[in-house]
């Protein structure tokens, strides 16, 4: 039976209230900041060529529907936003540059305007940010501190982690107690309103509170029972380092590092943090953005061949999982003539009678994914990454696959590792979704700018030659 500390309490219940917080917050700023951007845009037209042309409007509604739509939330930092805007914008203009944008849409737009937005945009996206935590400091402030952890083992070492985590000025990490299983006559009384459980409850407590992190302090004579710890807690998205330095093999993004300055080797942890997640991050918006533009035409035509062949709607938007096991909403061409999204979802089969004939076609060249670059923008999704799968698959998965949801310690990718390597299309048998999870968890062991580069190349090769997908 878990034991719950009078001190957590509050710190959950502000855990409880802050999605609805955050979800309000979203909207706020989403709508804001698509009006500013407008309206940015709309001066310029104005200033520069004394009128609005419809091209302009069209550009509107684009940037409108993307701002609207986006999921960027407000976070603790003004920098880590500042940060963001700036890398979309950077990369808007790098785009604009490389694509000689005078030479090809200056009937349609003037120069003037385009070069002038891209750097009064962000500064415009900037100060809305700053503007809006003036005026509502209450309603966006994200609670702090935001990740929770918990630590396994109440000995010395775990002890003194706790204590740099919780008088550390800065840390952004809620410690919320140890899981120990002594007696509490072996524990000090003044601790032991600190222990949250036995260690068998760990894995339960972990998916209850959504505890992103999880220190293992046990010494190396306790390695079976280590085993077992990792073994439990393979169906959380959360990430597990030990304190103190241990050895162990299997490792996903194994590396050393400091918290609060006790040193401690992750064992299970997302690749993408500092630089490289700034550069996964960074690639990702620029190729989006490349692509978008590219094939906007071939999207309008799609849009209305679905429309044209069969009743429904156009885009099919389905839950899935995303990043750290959070459902997202994803985007698809409708490819068939219904729209499941519930408890239970029956995979796509060869000759599948729901499947459209124009919907064939689609699927057969996944191009009915080619709205998924938007989520791409949104922060959703990656280019590359593990494949999301409807939740109701997910819930089926994560109880007969070991280490299925560690796939998600990353965000889910319109590619991946496991689909350029043969396994497209249906899993009708457990041993292929083991498959791809084993492939997942390799491409997060492995991981780099240029295995990114060859999946996506080895992506486009498989769409003319692949049979694997309907």
């Amino acid at each position: 039976m878990l034991t719950n500390p009078i001190p957590l309490k509050s710190s959950h219940e502000s855990t409880t209230a802050k999605p609805a917080r955050s979800y309000l917050a979203g909207m706020a700023e989403g709508v804001f900041i698509a009006l500013i951007l407008v309206l940015s845009l709309w001066v310029l037209a104005f200033y520069f060529e004394h009128s609005l042309r419809p091209a302009y409007m069209a550009v509107s509604v684009v940037v409108f529907l993307l701002a609207v739509w986006s999921t960027m939330q407000f976070k603790s930092s003004v920098m880590e936003n500042v940060l963001n805007i700036l890398i979309f914008w950077c990369c808007a203009a790098i785009l604009f540059r490389l694509g000689d944008f005078s030479a090809h849409y200056t009937r349609y737009f003037s120069k003037e305007v385009v070069v002038n937005w891209l750097w009064i945009a962000p500064l415009s996206q900037i100060g809305a940010h700053i503007v809006l935590r003036g005026i509502f400091p209450g309603l966006f402030k994200v609670p702090l501190p935001s990740r929770r952890m918990v630590i396994v083992g109440m000995n010395r070492q775990g002890i003194a982690l706790a204590k740099k985590v919780e008088f550390a000025p800065y840390a952004d990490t809620a410690f919320l107690g140890f899981f120990e299983d002594r007696g509490m006559d072996r524990i000090s009384k003044e601790d032991r309103y600190r222990v949250l459980g036995k260690i068998e409850n760990l894995a339960a407590y972990v998916k209850k509170h959504r505890v992103q992190s999880v220190y293992l302090s046990l010494p190396m004579t306790a390695q079976p029972r280590i085993l077992e710890i990792l073994d439990d807690l393979k169906d959380t998205t959360c990430s597990i380092y030990f304190v103190p330095d241990m050895f162990i093999t299997d490792l996903i993004q194994g590396r050393s590092q400091s918290v609060c300055g006790v040193d401690v080797i992750s064992v299970c942890d997302t690749p993408f943090r500092g630089f490289r997640g700034f550069l996964k991050r960074a690639s990702d918006i620029i190729l989006s953005i490349f692509i978008l533009l590219l094939i906007c035409p071939l999207l309008l035509l799609i849009a209305v061949m679905v429309k044209s062949t069969s009743p429904g709607p156009v885009i099919f938007r389905q839950r899935r999982y995303g990043l750290d096991g959070e459902q997202i909403v994803v985007y698809k061409f409708r490819s068939m003539a219904v729209t499941e999204d519930g408890n239970t979802i029956q995979q796509a089969t060869k000759n599948d009678l729901r499947i459209t004939r124009l919907g064939a076609f689609l699927r057969k060249t996944s191009l009915d994914e080619l709205p998924q670059f938007i989520n791409v923008l949104q922060g959703r999704m990656s280019i590359v990454g593990p494949r999301p799968h409807a939740v109701a698959h997910n819930e089926m998965y994560r109880t007969l696959i070991k280490g299925y949801m560690v796939r998600h310690k990353v965000r889910p990718g319109i590619t991946g590792w496991a689909q350029v390597n043969g396994l497209r299309g249906e899993t009708d048998k457990l041993e292929k979704m083991q498959a791809r999870v084993d492939f997942d968890l390799d491409y997060l062991r492995k991981w780099s700018l240029m295995l990114d580069m060859l999946i996506i190349l080895k992506t486009i090769r498989l769409v003319f030659k692949d049979s694997t997908a309907y």
